[in-house]
């Protein structure tokens, strides 16, 4: 009885130990990919911002566009 009860414990730390473990790997991981997505919408705003400045000059406003040669 009382070997089955260290055998047991013995199992449940090194579950503990494998958990904790995977744990860190995950957290490392989770930390990343937030840098990364921060990273990321960094970038999208920049995009949008430059794409919103190039609008306006390459796209004429309604009143500069000429009309279609069938008018």
């Amino acid at each position: 009885m009382n070997e089955d009860i260290l055998h047991r414990l013995e199992q449940l730390e090194t579950r503990l130990a494998f958990q904790d473990d995977t744990i860190e790997q995950l957290n490392l991981e989770v930390t990343a990919l937030g840098a990364e997505a921060a990273r990321l919408k960094s970038q999208l705003s920049l995009m949008v911002k430059k794409l919103k400045e190039l609008q306006p000059g390459e796209v004429a406003s309604q009143e500069e566009e000429t009309p279609p040669p069938h008018y």
